[in-house]
């Protein structure tokens, strides 16, 4: 096997460590909230502000905004939630989504090892459930940290590729390029932190520029709307405007925001001297400025999406 071969092989070992560390943190989460979770949802979202905080702390609980979309769409479906009332998770969703970049650009050093070991010690031998809860969550952050490690160590011999140059190249070149990428990379690992977290590596290695950073993350966030659909398919028609909702909202933003990637991209450089870590506010600015701006208008928006999908009243 050729040198590039065995690179090309250990990104995806790494990756797929990635997104093993996101599973173990939701899993132990979820554990840790368990059917409090949903019967928290169903009894904090009764007005658009209180949907909106409901879907910012339960996606930062589940750590992934597609599992929180795709459990939002399950409760519209069993008619325990109205769609007017999932628009509100929705934006609160893609604000709780960001908090996984921002840990990642955390820099642990010697310490991800015994959080490693302190959490496999949780996992095998802890006799509660919080315990149980705590070390896998402690398992998956260190994945996630090994992972963000390879990504950077990665990054600069995969560059060597010709194909992975040209990628580059291009996605530095053009903006609308970049967001393609972050789209079609988002919808087949179904992980929006993984592909902002790969964009990272090659940041810190200074691989890609800023600006082309930001536009692979506007993909992921076009990418990540995915999950939800598929879970719609098969379900009631307002499980299915819940998915429509979260795929226009980002689209919008997404739309509004590849115009303003190289103003947006100054700003975020104000915060941070890391490119990784400006790209990691970018996902939290970005997410809090369309959710914030779109929050007064969900009845609005509820109109637009029975408008546009040919429904012209609720009936």
């Amino acid at each position: 096997m050729t040198v590039m071969g065995r690179l090309f092989i250990l990104f995806i070992i790494h990756l797929g460590m990635f997104l093993l560390g996101m599973l173990m943190m939701k899993s132990g989460l979820y554990v840790l909230s368990g059917d409090r979770l949903k019967r928290w949802i169903l009894h904090f979202t009764k007005t658009p502000v209180q949907s909106f905080l409901t879907g910012t702390i339960a996606t930062a609980l589940l750590q992934s905004s597609s599992a929180m979309m795709v459990l939002t769409v399950g409760l519209v479906a069993t008619g325990y939630l109205t769609f007017q009332q999932s628009i509100g998770i929705i934006l609160g969703s893609n604000i709780g989504s960001t908090i996984t970049t921002e840990l990642i650009t955390l820099d642990l050093g010697t310490s991800i090892i015994p959080m490693l070991l302190a959490g496999a010690f949780l996992v095998f031998f802890a006799r509660h459930r919080i315990g149980y809860s705590i070390g896998m969550t402690l398992v998956g952050l260190a994945c996630l940290f090994f992972a963000m490690e390879g990504f950077s160590g990665l990054a600069k011999p995969l560059s060597t590729n010709p194909l992975v140059h040209e990628w580059l190249q291009r996605t530095n070149r053009s903006h609308a390029f970049g967001v393609l990428v972050g789209t079609v990379l988002t919808a087949l690992i179904q992980s929006s932190a993984a592909t902002i977290g790969i964009a990272m590596g090659f940041l810190h290695e200074r691989l890609l520029t800023l600006p082309a950073g930001i536009a692979i993350l506007l993909g992921a966030n076009i990418g990540t709307c995915v999950t939800a659909l598929l879970a719609s398919i098969g379900a009631s028609r307002e499980a299915k405007f819940t998915a429509y909702t979260h795929l226009w909202l980002n689209v919008a933003g997404v739309g509004v925001f590849s115009f303003l990637i190289a103003p947006f991209a100054h700003i975020v450089r104000l915060f941070a001297s890391s490119p990784d870590v400006q790209l990691a506010h970018a996902s939290v600015l970005f997410n809090v400025i369309c959710s914030v701006v779109a929050l007064p208008f969900t009845r609005w928006m509820e109109w637009w999406i029975y408008r546009i999908h040919g429904i012209n009243n609720r009936s």
